[in-house]
């Protein structure tokens, strides 16, 4: 399971390219209605036949993951004029230009040794005649998918002005079986679908997984010991650990933002209240008190809020508190019932669930409660997470006798994109950035 093997990132030598003055390509990610950016990625050349098979596999994945984004229109292979034969060459950007290509992506492959391989790309702005982006990366040839979305994290933030999302992984649970015998097994995957494995047998019921801040750890609830208990896995080593012996059902676990607490539920007596487990000491903390159902807390960011929802004011509503307990404010006023929030790494906006008339729909608003807006909807829509850029939620849904699945979708609300896993699939979170 280990992500850390040999990978390292360089500056390509700057070409010396005199171009005329012009405006350069950029992508407005805020349009509500956009136009995708039409980008021509050329397989990556490769110094022999092994090479050149992986600078094919690498160009194919960043196709995929631009294309997917919803923010650029990769051109086919198929219509492409110019032949490239030398990685150091300047296009032939008139050649680029008939397919109407605005970007340019060029690389090259070349294996050093069985246990090092190099790839280079260059960004070129086709109608402005000039290299924007020039990177190297140096790894393991087995990393090459993670180079991939290295490479696409690069020109997404190059072309939009904001972190990529692509070398990030997301851990769900993986379902099968009949409704009445579920099996739910814990389950990682790359965020396109690529490279899953399961993390637990099958012989438990596992819910709610989400990364640590580090992405090592995972926390998450289970019924591994018959009841209802937090527990943390360790991603490199394999190892379970349950989380202190509470003695009570706990459930809804998350990390704070250093990595340092986890936030919680514990029922007790019929009633179910919010704690902070500091994870050097083992020490915990109530947050809240009265008789209602306060559960699913989320820090902000910063680590001095937490967001959670709660039943105190007749039906199921989101709050605001801070880290400590203290001044508790309501911020969700409209139709419905509201659940599971959890705050953009921006620190702007909340995700949530939405529950009105029977149908689930996933939402944003603001930390104050204003701007609430609703992203898509189901018979079951449900467990927002966001990307590490805070620019496409995910989250899983389900039809009427249907199974299960993950989708993902932008804060236009635009690009509703089904993520791809071998079986039936719900309860997804994103991890950070991957180092």
């Amino acid at each position: 399971m280990s992500m850390q093997r040999f990978l390292m990132l360089v500056l390509l030598p700057v070409l010396l390219v005199v171009a005329p003055a012009h405006a350069q390509i950029e992508v407005d990610i805020n349009k509500g209605h956009l136009n995708p950016l039409p980008v021509a990625v050329d397989p990556f050349m490769g110094d022999t036949p092994e090479a050149a098979d992986l600078g094919a596999d690498i160009a194919g994945v960043v196709t995929n993951n631009l294309e997917r984004s919803g923010l650029f229109e990769p051109i086919s292979q198929e219509a492409f004029v110019e032949d490239i034969q030398d990685f150091n060459v300047r296009p032939r950007f008139q050649d680029w230009r008939l397919i109407n290509a605005q970007a340019l992506l060029t690389g090259e492959v070349e294996l050093q040794s069985e246990s090092r391989m190099r790839v280079a790309f260059r960004l070129w702005d086709v109608y402005g005649e000039e290299e924007i982006l020039a990177l190297s990366f140096t790894a393991t040839p087995d990393l090459w998918r993670r180079i991939a979305h290295k490479v696409s994290d690069q020109i997404y933030k190059r072309l939009t002005g904001e972190e990529g999302y692509f070398d990030t992984r997301i851990v769900f649970v993986s379902e099968s079986g009949d409704k009445m015998n579920r099996v739910k097994r814990l389950a990682i995957m790359d965020q396109d679908g690529a490279n899953m494995q399961f993390l637990t047998s099958g012989d438990y019921t596992v819910l709610t997984p989400r990364f640590s801040p580090s992405n090592q750890m995972i926390t998450y609830m289970s019924y591994r010991t018959g009841k209802p208990q937090i527990h943390l896995f360790d991603i490199e080593t394999g190892r379970h650990e349950t989380l202190g012996n509470i003695g009570n059902m706990t459930f809804a676990p998350r990390f704070s933002p250093d990595g340092s607490k986890v936030v919680m539920s514990l029922e007790e007596a019929g009633n179910t209240d919010i704690y902070v487990m500091d994870l050097r000491s083992r020490q915990m903390t109530r947050l809240t008190f009265g008789q209602s159902i306060d559960t699913s807390p989320t820090f902000s960011p910063e680590g001095d809020r937490v967001v959670f929802e709660s039943d105190r004011g007749g039906s199921q509503q989101l709050y605001i508190m801070n880290a400590d307990g203290s001044g508790v404010e309501r911020i969700s006023f409209g139709e419905g019932r509201y659940a599971t929030p959890v705050w953009s790494p921006r620190g702007d906006l909340i995700a949530f669930t939405k529950i009105t008339g029977g149908r689930f729909a996933i939402g944003v608003m603001r930390s104050d409660g204003s701007g609430e807006r609703l992203l898509a909807d189901g018979f079951r829509a449900e467990g927002p997470t966001w990307a590490p850029n805070g620019r496409v939620i995910m989250f899983w849904r389900e039809e009427r006798g249907g199974e299960p699945s993950i989708w993902s979708i932008d804060l236009t609300g635009q690009n509703l994109r089904r993520v791809n896993t071998p079986g039936s699939a719900s309860d997804p979170a994103w991890s950070p950035l991957l180092d």
